[in-house]
C-alpha cells in the first residue's frame, strides 16, 4: 500500500528556519488522521503510512526529524519496523501502545526507542514530549561542517572513550559507536563524573526534560542497550557498572 504524505505550510509553536517533519505509522487510518491535524496545528509537517513496509524505506530515503509507531501492526509491526530501523539509523522514535503492552514497551525501550506513550494519552502530553526529544537531537542533526556551540565541553576523553558533545559523536578504542539522543544523554551524565554513581532519577534528569515522564526500568533498558551496543565494538567492555539498589557509574582505567 502506497503511502500518503500530508503536508502543512502552518508555522505556529516553535519558530524555526525549517519546519520540523514527524513521521506517523498505523495501520489505523482514523488515528493517523487525527494525530496529523493535531501535529499539523502545531506547526509539524506530517507524513503518515499505513504500511511499515513503506514507511522503513521512506523513513531510510527520506527521514523525517522524529518517528512515531504504532506497536500493533499487521506484516511488520512496530518492533519489527524499530529493529530494522535501528539497523541502519538513529532516528529519534516514540512508540504508542495500550495499557495491555508492557512488555512490547520494555522491549521497544531496550530495542531503542527513545520514548512511548500510553494509549489513551492527551495531544498535549504528545506534544510536549515531541518537543522535550527534538529539542535534545537539534546537536545530532547538525551540519559535520557546522560550527561548534562555544557553551558546550570540548571533547570529553575518559579511558578508552570518547565523547563529543558539540557532534553527539561517541569513539570507544577509536571506533565510532552509533548512540540515539537518550543514549548519548545517559552515557555523557555518567562520564562527565566518572566513579560517580548516578541514580535513576539524575540520569532521567539528563535525558529527559521536566515535563517528561519515565520510569526505572526505561533508564535501565537504555543502560542495557548502551552496553550492547559497545560490546558490539569491544566485546570485553564492562565501563557501566551497576550498583544495585542505587544506580549506575562509568569507570574506565
Amino acid at each position: 500500500m502506497r503511502s500518503e504524505i500530508l503536508r502543512s505550510e502552518a508555522s505556529r509553536g516553535d519558530t524555526a528556519a525549517r519546519p520540523q517533519t514527524i513521521a506517523l505509522v498505523d495501520d489505523d487510518r482514523n488515528i493517523l488522521a487525527t494525530l496529523s491535524i493535531s501535529l499539523q496545528a502545531e506547526g509539524f509537517v506530517t507524513r503518515v503510512y499505513t504500511d511499515s513496509e513503506a514507511a522503513l524505506k521512506a523513513l531510510l530515503d527520506n527521514p523525517p526529524d522524529l518517528a512515531i509507531f504504532d506497536i500493533k501492526m499487521p506484516r511488520m509491526d512496530g518492533l519489527s519496523l524499530l529493529q530494522a530501523l535501528r539497523a541502519q539509523s538513529s532516528l529519534p522514535v516514540i512508540f504508542l501502545t495500550s495499557k495491555d503492552e508492557e512488555p512490547d514497551e520494555a522491549l521497544g525501550l531496550a530495542m531503542g526507542a527513545d520514548d512511548y506513550i500510553t494509549k489513551p494519552f492527551s495531544q498535549r502530553l504528545l506534544v510536549a514530549r515531541i518537543r522535550a526529544i527534538l529539542r535534545r537531537s537539534e546537536l545530532a542533526r547538525a551540519p559535520a561542517d557546522a560550527a561548534p556551540d562555544e557553551s558546550l565541553p570540548e571533547t570529553v576523553v575518559r579511558g578508552r572513550l570518547q565523547l563529543d558533545p558539540a557532534r553527539h559523536q561517541v569513539s570507544w578504542q577509536d571506533r565510532p559507536v552509533s548512540l540515539t539522543v537518550t543514549e548519548f544523554l545517559i552515557l555523557e551524565a555518567l562520564a562527565m563524573r566518572p566513579g560517580v554513581v548516578k541514580s535513576r532519577n539524575q540520569l532521567m534528569d539528563a535525558a529527559y526534560s521536566e515535563d517528561v515522564y519515565v520510569d526505572d526500568r526505561t533508564i535501565d533498558s537504555h543502560i542495557k542497550r548502551l552496553r550492547r551496543k559497545f560490546r558490539a565494538v569491544d566485546p570485553e567492555f564492562a565501563a557501566i557498572d551497576t550498583l544495585y539498589g542505587a544506580g549506575y557509574s562509568f569507570t574506565d582505567g
